[in-house]
C-alpha cells in the first residue's frame, strides 16, 4: 500500500538527520542546560532503539534491494549492522530454540543476555554469511556484508569526532549502546523462554504462533510498526507490517501478555536489578502452559 510505503520511508529519511542533529544538540548545544541534554539523550535512545529499529526490520524484510540496503544502513548507523545478518539468517531460522543467540533462555536476566547476545549474534551472523557465500561460489571479499558492516560503523563515528571532536565521538557511541540496548530487550522480551519442540528426526518443530510473545494493545504496536504482533512475522516474514495480526489462528494458540498492560512492563521488569525474567509481566500460568522448561534451580523468578 501506497501509504505503508511513505510512512516507512519518511522515518528512514528522518533517521539520519534527526541523528546528526542530535549528536550535535548534545556535544555543542550550548543553550542547553543538563536536564534537556539528559531528555534528548533519552528520548534518541528511545526513539532509534525503538521506532527506527522496528522501521529498519521491516526495511530488511523488503523485496526491493535499496530497501533492504537502507534498512542496513540504518542499523549501521547505530554500529549494530551484524543485526541484519544474525536476524535474516539466523533468527528467523532458529528462533526459540538454543541455536539463536537472540532467543532468551528460561531464567536468564536481561544483562546476561544481553552480554551473551552481544558476541553471540556477531559471530553468528558472520558464520551464516560465510556459509551462504561459500554456497554461491567464488565472490569478492569486499562484498562481505560484514565489511559494509564495520567500514560503515567507523564511517559514521569518524564524521562524529571530525565534526564535534571527542564530545561527538562519545555522544555518537553512548546513542548507539542506548539504542542498541532497546533492541535487545525488544528481542528478549519477545521469545523469552519459549522453545520448539525437537521432533523424533532431531530437528526443531516448524515456529508456530505459540513460538513467540504478542502484544495486544493496538497503539503501543502501531508505534513500533506492529513488530510485537511478532508470532504473524514469524510465520510469514514477508507480510508488511500493516497485516500483522495479534495471533495467528486461534488467539488461544498463540503467546500473549496480560490484556491489561499489553507487555508494556515486561521492559522495565527485565532491566531492573537481578538475574530473573521479566517480573510479573510474564505471568506464571502464561509461561507454563506455552512449554517453558523449568527454571535452573535457585535462579529467576516467574511471578503470579
Amino acid at each position: 500500500m501506497l501509504w505503508y510505503a511513505i510512512a516507512s520511508l519518511t522515518l528512514a529519511a528522518a533517521h539520519f538527520p534527526l541523528l546528526a542533529v542530535g549528536i550535535w544538540a548534545l556535544a555543542a548545544g550550548a543553550h542547553l542546560d543538563l536536564l534537556d541534554k539528559v531528555m534528548i539523550f533519552a528520548g534518541l535512545g528511545l526513539f532509534f532503539g525503538q521506532i527506527s529499529n522496528s522501521n529498519a526490520h521491516e526495511l530488511i524484510h523488503a523485496q526491493a534491494r535499496p530497501l533492504r540496503r537502507l534498512g542496513a544502513a540504518i542499523y549501521t548507523s547505530m554500529l549494530h549492522g551484524h543485526h541484519v545478518s544474525a536476524h535474516l539468517r539466523v533468527h528467523h531460522v532458529h528462533a526459540a530454540t538454543d541455536a539463536d543467540p537472540n532467543s532468551a533462555r528460561a531464567g536468564e536476566g536481561f544483562w546476561r543476555y544481553y552480554l551473551r547476545t552481544m558476541r553471540g549474534e556477531f559471530v553468528a551472523g558472520l558464520r551464516a554469511e560465510n556459509a551462504h557465500r561459500s554456497r554461491g561460489g567464488r565472490r569478492l571479499p569486499l562484498g562481505h556484508p560484514y565489511v559494509g558492516y564495520v567500514l560503515g560503523g567507523i564511517g559514521v563515528l569518524s564524521l562524529s569526532f571530525a565534526y564535534l571532536g571527542g564530545k561527538g565521538l562519545a555522544i555518537h557511541l553512548g546513542i548507539a549502546a542506548y539504542a542498541q540496548v532497546q533492541l535487545l530487550l525488544s528481542d528478549y522480551v519477545q521469545h523469552y523462554g519459549l522453545r520448539r519442540q525437537i521432533q523424533p528426526s532431531g530437528k526443531p518443530e516448524p515456529v508456530g504462533p505459540q513460538h513467540s510473545w504478542n502484544a495486544p494493545k493496538w497503539y503501543s504496536s502501531a508505534m513500533m510498526l506492529n513488530a510485537p504482533r511478532h508470532s504473524d512475522h514469524h510465520m510469514r516474514p514477508g507480510k508488511a507490517f500493516f497485516g500483522a495480526r495479534t495471533g495467528c489462528g486461534p488467539d488461544a494458540d498463540a503467546a500473549l501478555f496480560p490484556a491489561r498492560d499489553g507487555g508494556s512492563r515486561a521492559g522495565p521488569a527485565a532491566v531492573a536489578p537481578g538475574d530473573g525474567p521479566p517480573g510479573r509481566a510474564l505471568a506464571k500460568p502464561r509461561v507454563r502452559r506455552f512449554g517453558i522448561w523449568s527454571l535452573p534451580r535457585g535462579r529467576g523468578r516467574l511471578m503470579p
